[in-house]
């Protein structure tokens, strides 16, 4: 089942694959990822190629890409031997995965390198003025870590009400600091 790419379909593919290269992948996975979304029904590699003109070859490494960023699910059809692609959920699954393998690839590793050499002993003043700021860098990190994971156990309802309170959350936060304030006082 080749998905017909309209104009307005194509102009979001394009784009899609021009923001690969800043999300961390290349063109056309970006762009084999974008047909995906916007796909009603799984497509095989085969369609996928169709679609959007590339080689089978490229179409199978950018699905391995987006299979090993667990962006895309596999699936079978009882008699059909090809395996057909699609993605989960909906934006909000998306974005969760997102967030789990951008911390896994990016942040995990970071923070394994920083505890390992705030471990160390400074050699010099240098070194000393390097390490506090590593040490604020990887508190920083745990704690947009833990905030992640707890964010990401929210549910959807949950997790929009919190993205419209925007910038208002401050002012839920100095509501909170004087009622607590006011409560010490008492």
């Amino acid at each position: 089942m080749t998905l017909q790419v309209t104009p307005m379909l194509q102009s979001c593919i394009l784009h899609f694959g021009e923001m690969g290269s800043r999300w961390g992948i290349n063109r056309t996975v970006g762009q084999i990822y974008a047909l995906l979304v916007f796909s009603k029904e799984p497509l095989c590699a085969d369609d996928i190629s169709e679609s959007l003109s590339f080689s089978r070859s490229n179409v199978s490494m950018g699905l391995k890409e987006l299979m090993s960023w667990e962006l895309i699910k596999l699936k079978h059809f009882p008699g059909d031997r090809r395996e057909f692609y699609s993605v989960p959920g909906d934006a909000w699954d998306i974005a969760k995965i997102l967030i789990q393998q951008r911390r896994k690839r990016e942040m995990d590793p970071t923070m394994s390198t920083l505890r390992n050499l705030l471990i160390e002993k400074p050699a010099n003043a240098e070194e000393k003025y390097a390490q506090e700021r590593m040490k604020d860098m990887y508190e920083l990190m745990e704690m947009l870590t833990v905030w992640t994971e707890e964010v990401q156990r929210l549910d959807k309802s949950h997790l929009s009400s919190m993205l419209k309170l925007g910038s208002n959350i401050g002012k839920v936060l100095d509501m909170k600091d004087k009622i607590f304030s006011s409560g010490k006082k008492a």
